[in-house]
Order: C-alpha cells, then sequence, then structure tokens
C-alpha cells in the first residue's frame, strides 16, 4: 500500500511496510526526526477508499523509515482502517465469528 504523507510545507509518497490501529511504519530513506506531526493519507487496497490521519513521529530507523502513531482520525476513516484490519486480526490469531 502507497502512503502520501506530509510535514510542514513537504510532501512524498512513500510504500508502507505495516499498519496497525495505532500507527503504521512508512518506509523512506530520509525520515524526519521523531516528534514530527505528520498528516497521512492511507490507499486502501482492492477499491476500499483511503484513510486520513495525522500522527507523530515515534520512531526513526535512519534510511530506512519511521514508525507513526495516530493521534487524529475521524470515525469514518477509523471505521475504514478498522474493517481492513478486523480480517487479518482474526486470521492471525485463529479467531472468526463464524460459528461452529
Amino acid at each position: 500500500m502507497l502512503v502520501g504523507w506530509q510535514c510542514g510545507t513537504q510532501r512524498f509518497v512513500s510504500r508502507l511496510e505495516n499498519i496497525a490501529l495505532g500507527g503504521l511504519f512508512i518506509r523512506t530513506p530520509n525520515p524526519p526526526p521523531a516528534e514530527t506531526l505528520v498528516k497521512m493519507i492511507v490507499s486502501l487496497p482492492t477499491g476500499t477508499g483511503e484513510v486520513q490521519a495525522r500522527g507523530v513521529v515515534r520512531r526513526v530507523a535512519p534510511s530506512r523509515g519511521m514508525a507513526i502513531e495516530f493521534t487524529a482520525m475521524n470515525p469514518e476513516d477509523r471505521g475504514r482502517l478498522t474493517g481492513l484490519l478486523k480480517p487479518l486480526l482474526e486470521q492471525q490469531t485463529g479467531k472468526d465469528d463464524r460459528p461452529a
């Protein structure tokens, strides 16, 4: 998946390495320093739309990328993100809501 992100007036597009309900890791060779505020637009797979969020850089991996914690997201975007991740989390833990 791709993510568009902005720090101040600079805009970038990068690959998403991983995503969770609390944040994400963006691959970028020149990440901004920790505690930088970031605006993001994540393109969701299979035409399910996008998620817009704000966050703060929590960890930097020089020449590799940055971990961003979500700090703000509207309820509709939170619902889309949860809808995307819920099946993956259930698959990972082996849980399923269907009756046996």
